[in-house]
């Protein structure tokens, strides 16, 4: 691997298919914020068993969560929370740029588009000093928005950052 992702590991509960697809969905524009509990139900059994100490969602950017409502990322986390006893830290990672949809762009200007859109303030760079994070999305579609989460939840002292997500797109699906 010439360039390794910034992020050590990812785990999805299911792949993106149909199925996976209409349930995100509902989540995301149906106005149905209770999804994310049955997804978290299913993420549970994926959680690593060498122990995350904090689960961070992917942030939206508030205009985002102003058009939906909710980040159902962070909705996503609070319910795997919940079920898990792993704290989650909901506003630490922050987007501080809106980024444009990714859907059909490559993987060059996927990165481009995400460059330097997270993160960490100063003062809250204690909270994940060293420690193991599960950042948690949805649909993991490329390695853009991970990576870039990742690389700034790094350079902010974590000491591990896992993905944990929903769906996985895998190589020829669509989204």
């Amino acid at each position: 691997m010439a360039q390794p992702p910034h992020f050590d590991g990812l785990r999805a509960a299911v792949a993106y298919g149909d199925i996976a697809r209409r349930v995100v969905l509902k989540l995301k524009y149906a106005g149905r914020p209770g999804t994310a509990e049955t997804i978290a139900f299913h993420l549970r059994r994926h959680l690593p068993s060498d122990g995350a100490s904090l689960l961070i969602p992917v942030p939206l950017h508030r205009w985002r969560i102003w058009k939906r409502g909710y980040n159902q990322s962070a909705l996503i986390a609070s319910a795997l929370s919940k079920r898990s006893g792993i704290p989650a830290e909901l506003d630490l990672l922050t987007r501080r740029k809106s980024t444009p949809p990714l859907k059909g762009l490559g993987r060059r200007e996927r990165a481009l588009a995400v460059r330097g859109a997270f993160h960490v303030a100063p003062e809250r760079r204690a909270a994940i000093k060293g420690r193991a994070i599960l950042l948690v999305d949805d649909v993991y579609t490329s390695v853009a928005t991970a990576n870039a989460c990742a690389k700034a939840l790094k350079k902010s002292g974590a000491g591990q950052v896992n993905i944990l997500c929903w769906a996985r797109v895998v190589a020829g699906q669509d989204r």
